[in-house]
């Protein structure tokens, strides 16, 4: 949904791209940048420092629109730079919820954690539902395009921006509330309802966001293929008929 804002953003990042490509810095080693601090945010959220970890995060993903804003600028662009931005792309998914399913696990006391120091924000099975999810959708389009020869696959209930989004939200509301709003939420509804959530590990705000981004990312998957079978059935149909 956010990707129609494409355009937008990119005729804002523009300036900046031609200011940086007067310094000599390629588009590639942005997107190598982009991973770098995609590790040292993953390490940041291992610590236990959610809010230092997100102004990483979100120092990554400025990055991300970076690269793209230096190529047009310098006349940079190639076929190369966007399979491997692409491909960076999702290493930098993997470490963003790497450290958010291994932290925080530091020896400096975190007073507004709910539960024993060593517990991870996020359970390693969302972790992994929700990152799967993210590679898949993007795998769909890849192949749709490429395979299937589709000149466009990026439909989908979410692409990339809404899930980062969803997943700093997540972040913000675990990090800033004094308490787990999450299981605050849940103390005021039946008891059977919270035993519900603590039994998938669903026990607070940001594992509820992970799981939904690895939701939202499913269905997108679902949606590309069947927007991928419809389009590639037609244009065979389409050239049975003119032959």
């Amino acid at each position: 949904m956010l990707g129609k804002l494409r355009e937008r953003y990119q005729r804002a990042m523009k300036p900046v791209g031609e200011i940086l490509a007067r310094t000599g810095i390629t588009p590639n080693m942005i997107t190598g940048l982009t991973v770098v601090i995609a590790m040292i945010t993953a390490y940041i959220f291992f610590l236990g420092d959610l809010l230092l970890g997100l102004a990483f995060m979100i120092l990554s993903v400025v990055l991300d629109m970076l690269d793209g804003a230096v190529a047009r600028a310098a006349g940079l662009a190639t076929p190369f730079g966007a399979t491997l931005d692409h491909t960076l792309d999702r290493y930098a998914e993997y470490f963003f919820m790497l450290g958010l399913m291994l932290g925080p696990t530091s020896i400096i006391p975190i007073l507004w954690w709910p539960y024993s120091l060593g517990d991870s924000y996020v359970h390693w099975f969302w972790g992994f539902f929700a990152l799967v999810g993210m590679i898949m959708a993007s795998f769909t389009r890849a192949k749709a395009e490429s395979v299937g020869g589709m000149e466009s696959c990026t439909v989908g209930i979410a692409e990339r921006q809404e899930k980062m989004i969803l997943t700093m939200i997540g972040i913000l509301l675990l990090a800033l509330p004094p308490t787990n709003i999450w299981l605050d939420f849940l103390a005021i509804m039946p008891a059977d309802v919270m035993d519900f959530f603590v039994l998938l590990n669903l026990t607070n705000i940001l594992a509820v966001c992970i799981f939904l981004v690895g939701v939202l990312s499913h269905v997108t998957v679902a949606q590309r293929l069947l927007y991928a079978r419809k389009i590639i059935g037609a244009v065979r149909s389409n050239e049975g008929q003119s032959t």
